[in-house]
Formats: C-alpha cells, structure tokens, sequence
C-alpha cells in the first residue's frame, strides 16, 4: 500500500477528527436513531431516516480517516532545510498583481487551500519543487499561466 505523506500538524488534526467523532459523533447519532425507532413508523419516519444518512456519512469519513492514518508517513518538518520539498512554507509573490501569498506543502489529506495548506500534487506545488528563494516559476493553471517569484521558505 502506498504511504500517504502528512506533517506532524496535520496527522493530529485527522487524529482528532477521528477520535471526536468515534467518541462523540458516533454515539449520538446512534442515539438519534433509537429515538425516532421509538416513534413508529420507519417507512413514514424523516428523523429516522436523517439520522441513517448522518450515520452513513459519519462511518464513511471513520472509514476513510482509519485508511488516511494507517498508510500515514508522518514527516518532521523541522527537521528539513534546503531547496522546496514537502512541508516548506514558500512565501511567493504573483508577478503580475505584485499579491504576496504564503503556502506550506503538505499532503493530499491534510491540503486546505484556503487555509494556506497547498496539496503536493497540485500544478503550483509541483512547479516549485526543488527551486528556492528568488527563483521564478511559471505555472499553467485552469486559468492561464502564471509567473511566480518566490520569497522565502521556510521549515517549521
């Protein structure tokens, strides 16, 4: 089976999610559920019916998270140094819009670009692999191509 790269942070943060909701999600939707069995009716039943769908949903992600951890090769971040790998937070500079945007490389499980978290197989993460501070990229996006210059990484 193939490793699944996570840094140290993002490894606790899929951890626990899984625990919350092994020990808290888990239960109360089981909960839900033998309550509107008590109502009757399950044909005719839409809390019963919610709460499966919850429940659904809540054992696919267990699924998913215990799959994600099992395969996880954690990384020590701190530990790197040297040209863009994994885990470096790159500081970058759009060159057209003069816009300053700071990523951190991570893992497919743990990528929230919205929180600065850009997954490893993605174009932009790609194209700064192994280039360092003061290089330029050039990236073809869905939206054209764009010409990054990078600032700075870092290993934290």
């Amino acid at each position: 089976m193939e490793k699944i790269p996570l840094t140290r942070k993002g490894f606790a943060k899929l951890d626990a999610e899984l625990k919350q909701l092994k020990s808290e999600a888990r239960p109360r939707v089981i909960r839900a559920i033998a309550e509107a069995r008590e109502h009757g009716d399950l044909s005719e039943n839409a809390e019963y019916h919610a709460a499966r769908e919850q429940q659904s949903h809540i054992e696919g992600r267990i699924a998913e998270l215990e799959g994600i951890i099992g395969r996880a090769d954690v990384i020590d971040v701190a530990r790197m140094s040297g040209p863009i790998k994994f885990g470096a937070t790159v500081k970058l500079v759009d060159e057209d819009t003069e816009q300053e945007k700071t990523y951190q490389i991570v893992g497919e499980a743990e990528a929230d670009i919205e929180n600065g978290l850009l997954n490893v197989k993605s174009p932009l993460a790609r194209a700064l692999i192994g280039k360092e501070a003061g290089d330029s990229v050039e990236v073809k996006t869905p939206g054209g191509v764009k010409d990054y210059e990078i600032l700075d990484v870092r290993y934290v």
